[in-house]
C-alpha cells in the first residue's frame, strides 16, 4: 500500500495539521510513487523467514506464534540498513521522477 496514495485517511486535516503544528515537513510525491517505506522490505524478509525451506503451517495460532517470534527477532543490522537506505531511496525516487525504482 502506498502511504500517499490520496486516501482520505492518509490526507486527513487532522494528520496534515498535526504535522504543520510539528514542524514536520512532508516529502510531496505522486500517489503512484514508489513505496519509500522501508517497513515493505521487513514484510518480505519476515515471509521469507516464517516460510523458509517450504515450512507450512497447520494452524491459524502456529502462524501466529511463528509470526510474533519473526517479529520479536527482526536483526537489528537489517533495521539500520533500511533506515541508513532512505536518503538513497528518496534521491531515486527524485531522479525517476516518481517512478519505478529497484527498492
Amino acid at each position: 500500500m502506498r502511504k500517499n496514495d490520496n486516501a482520505a485517511v492518509h490526507n486527513a486535516r487532522l494528520t496534515k495539521d498535526f504535522f504543520r503544528e510539528k514542524n514536520i515537513t512532508l516529502l510531496d510525491h505522486p500517489a503512484c510513487s514508489p513505496d519509500l517505506n522501508p517497513i515493505e522490505n521487513i514484510w518480505g524478509w519476515m515471509a521469507r523467514e516464517v516460510y523458509k525451506n517450504g515450512h507450512q503451517f497447520h494452524t491459524v495460532d502456529a502462524l501466529g506464534e511463528a509470526i510474533f517470534t519473526t517479529w520479536s527477532n527482526v536483526p537489528t543490522s537489517l533495521l539500520e540498513t533500511l533506515a541508513s537506505s532512505r536518503p538513497k531511496r528518496i534521491y531515486e525516487v527524485i531522479n525517476k521522477n516518481g517512478g519505478a525504482t529497484h527498492y
